[in-house]
């Protein structure tokens, strides 16, 4: 697909909370979280909503391609958390961003952590195939509400709230040579939010519905099922795409943890400094953790060459993106 990424942009809240915080509000040793971890910081929200963190990142975005609202026919919101369940988040970020009614057509995809990648690919298929002249992909996420940090500390210690946001276009060189996302349903239950949909009643079931209200993580069962399958999806991806591991000039990865990031490298054999490693600082932003990260590596002029976009997401999916920036 002939596109290219024309802009991009990224948003954070005002407050930043260090791990040694958490030890000592939890009575744990100083250090602990974040030797267990590998984050030091992430920004929570106080006074900002989901919202405001998408409309930041798409101003960004839109700036830095130099379009405007009226020149997008096309938004996707694309966060494994909404703003509510109905309607989707995206029609709410425009009305912010000033669309005008009927101007373009907006909707989420929720693949929860690749949501950002795939709706990346929705984007791309409409630009290159002529149904919009420009597109506007963001993930917005709000971590912080649902973290277990009762039972499960060291696991709502690697989350982050921000957002992240790309303009997409048509482009005469370079652009997509390859996508793939592979699912384990096997793992289903191995991590997510119970609560928030069907599954259970909150006006017959408050207690229960309350109980499965945070996240949950079976941290030891994920790194199993990664290391099993993850190595084989990189290489195929990159078989698809016709490039080596050698060829990879950046690989813009899902920030799950600084220490699954330093598995990652070592199990794909990428070179360290060739991966966008943000998450020391900010923390697993969930689906915005991508575009964040994207727009980190293009704010440093990293965004040249042959570019993969990496990650998991609960479910379990592995997906990943390989654009040529011409």
């Amino acid at each position: 697909m002939r596109i290219k990424i024309a802009g991009t942009g990224r948003a954070l809240p005002q407050k930043v909370v260090p791990s040694s915080e958490w030890d000592a509000s939890l009575g744990l040793e100083h250090g602990h979280l974040g030797a267990a971890t590998g984050v030091v910081t992430r920004h929570v929200c106080e006074s900002e909503s989901q919202i405001d963190l998408a409309v930041t990142a798409c101003r960004a975005a839109l700036a830095d391609a130099g379009l405007s609202a009226g020149d997008i026919g096309l938004v996707i919101g694309a966060q494994a958390v909404p703003y509510q369940p109905i309607p989707a988040t995206a029609p709410l970020v425009m009305q912010r961003l000033g669309f005008a009614d009927g101007q373009a057509a907006g909707f989420d995809v929720n693949a929860t952590c690749l949501s950002f990648v795939t709706a990346l690919e929705q984007a791309a298929m409409a630009v290159d195939g002529g149904r919009a002249a420009a597109a506007l992909v963001f993930s917005s996420e709000v971590a912080s509400r649902a973290l277990p940090w009762d039972s499960q500390p060291e696991i709502a210690a690697l989350f982050g709230d921000g957002a992240g946001a790309a303009v997409i276009t048509r482009a005469n060189r370079g652009g997509i040579a390859a996508t793939l996302m592979r699912t384990f349903p096997s793992g289903f239950d191995d991590c997510g939010i119970g609560a928030g949909g069907t599954r259970i009643d909150y006006h017959n079931a408050p207690d229960d519905f309350a109980s499965l209200a945070r996240f949950q993580m079976d941290g030891r069962r994920l790194f199993r099922l990664t290391s099993v399958h993850f190595c084989n999806f990189v290489n195929d991806l990159l078989e698809r795409a016709g490039w080596s591991i050698a060829d990879v000039d950046l690989v813009v990865p899902h920030q799950a943890s600084p220490l699954g990031l330093g598995h990652m490298i070592r199990q794909t054999g990428f070179a360290a400094d060739r991966v966008v490693n943000v998450a020391a600082g900010v923390g697993n932003q969930i689906a915005a953790s991508i575009p964040f990260a994207l727009d980190v590596a293009r704010r440093d002029g990293r965004m040249a060459g042959k570019v993969l976009l990496l990650g998991t997401s609960a479910g379990v999916s592995f997906g990943g993106l390989a654009l040529e920036v011409a």
